[in-house]
């Protein structure tokens, strides 16, 4: 069977089983009782297989694997499945599996799988405790009984259980007992959970136990099975927080205020879609810690995920009752449950902030620089098999490429540079043949696979190669391989690859940016030209352009988006007029372009008449996928990590806490365009969902621009790249580029009413 198709028979099982009952009836019904769980029930589960995933199959178990398990524990979430299937099915069970192998441990392993024992573990001792190691229990040895004499707090499950698994010292080693729920000595006291559920106190006085590992094998396998845990109640929250949005979305549709559905209120649709990002993010999260779950960076991966899901599902539910108002805050209504469960497992083995800091402790740092290039004898000759070639062999190449070519100067250049300072690097490519990757080779492209595709642009990222005005490259060629007609591809094509045409984009007008359609630069037809009066701006690269690929209006007798057509236009035409804009940052980078009875000819239109609306969305989606790329959020975090060591910061505790929340940003952003790059990569199209990476790419670019002034201090202030012995940054250039890309390409806040039409569906 293909791991996919194991992990959606999982998931579809735990749905339809939770799904048979109304678990929050049960949730409610169970805190009026004082917590605990229903044996019966927990039995159907240990029949189902849920607690025996991660036991290898000479123990008895399934042999499976943590994306399994994560798609139950994210459906317990969801359903809110009041057992404690984490604390009990998962924990203790993951710890014996990684025991060896003995007539305790067996014999106590096969009864917690077939569900006829339930325990915990218990291990902390003190609020806060994130990492197993000897505390303050101890164990003696006398014949062959052990007594156990200390405290251990936090235990789960309390009421119910049959004894639990409790670390302790023993003779100065770390050991582990089997303690039951009647010994001698043992008192258990319950406190009521911000949940309903009981959060059991262990008081132990020459309490006896069963002696189940000694030594370093058995803190090992502790701390192997705390982070396992971890990563499974990582899934639980976010089937909490998925499921809040859920239900959240249904009511806006359905709640009716001042005589319309309260979410065609665009103040809720953008707060609504802000839960939507976190979720997602948290999906994309723990999707790739479920690939990096070896011993290594098992504690770091829980950490990251922890962290991520926790406040997912801490915000998403928050917003939850915010948004359905007075009924939210009752216990009658689902989504109080929601939010109290969340806050229950969000404090658990260590909350949000908790684990920023110990993943920033945990994780290895990046490299300064990208990974070693080839030797520069490299092959570079386009004519190679690209399919032949492994991605890592490609993506050495292209740094190798970059290691021979390209001046160290001018990696990571701090503003959008001009036609004139990178022509030399563009031609570079052009003689070489690596000018145009995505192009197919009969017009002088790579003809790259979408997977090498995806590499070379980020190995480009990494590199911190600058962008040429590249229009022609990623826009005008994909457009008439796509819609325009082999004459239009053998007059344009070429002279884009030999640098004789350089495009600019000629969309937005001055009352038409976000809401493109409305576009009112006019082209009536005259026999075989158009004549074209109107006005476009912010043509990015305007003052270098000699070429532009424009939207017009052909037919305003139709709706908006149906009357456009796409016209290629000679910038040298007379008639034409370029004023150049100078922005905040003092670049000259946009510019208004004016046509006054512009005559361009008839063979120049692309596709049909009247559908330009059609050829500018097809580009719509990578080109959001490309501006959701983490390369400016990266390359803004490592200069904030470099004025941290260059200004002593890491000593501030204040500036870590932040710094640790735009790591994890900036790690799970990343996480979130491997996901949508996957899907280019096997061709697959773009879902409207990339929307919220152009939002969260640009707004962790600009939340890190910010840190960086403000941690720069008095340097922020300077316009230029500043150099001193304190400091050698150019402090303000990211934040002026962040503003920027907030805006383009879609401003934010039209990305979060398209992520509120089209994906959370919810009324105009």
């Amino acid at each position: 069977m293909a791991d996919n198709d194991s992990i959606a028979m999982f998931r579809d099982s735990a749905a339809g089983f939770l799904g048979a009952a109304d678990q929050r009836r049960r949730v409610r019904a169970l805190e009026d009782a004082g917590g605990g769980f229903d044996r019966a029930l927990w039995s159907d589960i240990a029949k189902l297989g849920w607690l025996s995933i991660l036991v290898p199959e000479a123990d008895g178990g399934l042999g499976l694997g943590m994306a399994e398990l994560a798609a139950i524990t994210e459906e317990a979430g969801r359903h809110l499945l009041p057992e404690p299937l984490v604390d009990a099915g998962v924990h203790p069970i993951a710890l014996l599996a990684r025991l060896p192998a003995g007539e305790a441990r067996d014999g106590l392993l096969a009864d917690l799988q077939s569900g006829a024992l339930v325990s915990g573990v218990a291990w902390q001792e003190r609020a806060g405790e994130l990492d197993a190691g000897p505390g303050e229990a101890t164990a003696r040895l006398q014949g062959e009984r052990a007594l156990l004499t200390g405290r251990k707090r936090f235990v789960r499950p309390g009421p119910g259980a049959d004894g639990w698994i409790v670390a302790a010292t023993l003779n100065e080693g770390f050991a582990l007992f089997w303690v039951a729920a009647g010994a001698p000595g043992l008192q258990a006291s319950h406190a009521c959970g911000v949940d309903g559920s009981a959060i059991t106190t262990l008081e132990l006085q020459d309490t006896q136990g069963l002696l189940l590992a000694h030594g370093k094998s058995a803190l090992v396998a502790l701390q192997g099975a705390n982070e396992i845990a971890r990563i499974a109640q990582a899934a639980e929250l976010l089937g909490i927080a998925r499921r809040s949005l859920e239900i959240t979305r249904d009511y806006l549709n359905t709640r009716v205020q001042f005589g319309k559905p309260i979410g065609s209120f665009q103040a809720l649709q953008h707060r609504l879609v802000d839960g939507l990002i976190q979720v997602e993010l948290a999906t994309a999260c723990l999707c790739e810690g479920l690939h990096a779950t070896g011993d290594a960076s098992l504690a770091a991966t829980a950490s990251r995920v922890k962290a991520r899901c926790a406040f997912a599902a801490t915000e998403m539910t928050r917003l939850a009752i915010q948004m359905h108002g007075a009924i939210g805050t009752t216990n009658e209504y689902d989504v109080g449950l929601y939010f109290k469960r969340a806050m229950a497992l969000a404090s658990r083995w260590g909350n949000a902030a908790a684990h920023r800091r110990r993943w920033q402790q945990l994780a290895p740092q990046p490299p300064a620089v990208p990974p070693a290039a080839l030797a520069v004898e490299a092959d570079f000759s386009p004519g190679q098999d690209w399919e032949a070639m492994s991605e890592a062999q490609f993506r050495a190449l292209v740094r190798a490429l970059f290691a021979k070519h390209y001046p160290p100067e001018r990696r990571h250049m701090p503003y959008r540079q001009t036609w004139a300072e990178t022509r030399d690097w563009y031609m570079t490519l052009s003689r070489l043949g690596w000018l145009a990757p995505a192009w197919p080779r009969k017009y002088g492209g790579m003809g790259l696979p979408a997977e090498k595709l995806i590499a070379y642009i980020e190995e480009t990222e990494a590199w911190g190669v600058a962008r040429a005005p590249d229009q022609g490259l990623v826009m005008i060629g994909p457009i008439l391989m796509r819609f325009g007609t082999e004459e239009q591809r053998q007059r344009f094509l070429p002279k884009v690859l030999a640098g004789e045409h350089v495009w600019t984009q000629g969309y937005s007008e001055p009352n038409a940016g976000s809401d493109l359609a409305s576009v009112r630069t006019e082209a009536v037809l005259d026999g075989d030209h158009f004549i074209v009066n109107g006005q476009k701006t912010w043509t990015t690269w305007g003052s270098d352009g000699t070429h532009m690929f424009m939207l017009v209006r052909t037919d305003k007798t139709v709706k908006k988006q149906a009357g456009i057509s796409f016209l290629l236009v000679d910038l040298k035409t007379p008639g034409i007029t370029v004023r150049p804009i100078r922005n905040i940052a003092g670049e000259q980078e946009f510019c208004e372009v004016f046509f006054d009875d512009v005559r361009v000819p008839r063979e120049n239109l692309v596709g049909e008449l009247h559908q330009g609306w059609t050829v500018a969305k097809a580009l719509l989606g990578f080109e959001r996928l490309f501006t959701g790329s983490p390369k400016h959020s990266q390359h803004t975090l490592h200069q904030v990590e470099k004025l941290a060591r260059q200004r002593g910061l890491f000593e501030d505790a204040a500036f870590t806490a932040r710094l640790a929340e735009l790591q994890l940003d900036t790690a799970d952003l990343r996480a979130a365009y491997a996901g949508f790059a996957e899907l280019a990569k096997r061709g697959e199209p773009i879902p409207p969902t990339i929307s919220m990476l152009k939002i969260w790419s640009t707004e962790t670019y600009e939340r890190l621009a910010l840190l960086l002034i403000e941690s720069a201090q008095d340097y922020g202030a300077l316009r230029d790249h500043c150099r001193s012995e304190e400091i050698d940054l150019h402090v303000v250039a990211p934040l002026f580029n962040a503003m920027n890309a907030k805006i383009f390409a879609g401003s934010n806040e039209i990305q979060r009413n398209v992520l509120a039409k089209t994906v959370l569906e919810l009324p105009t």
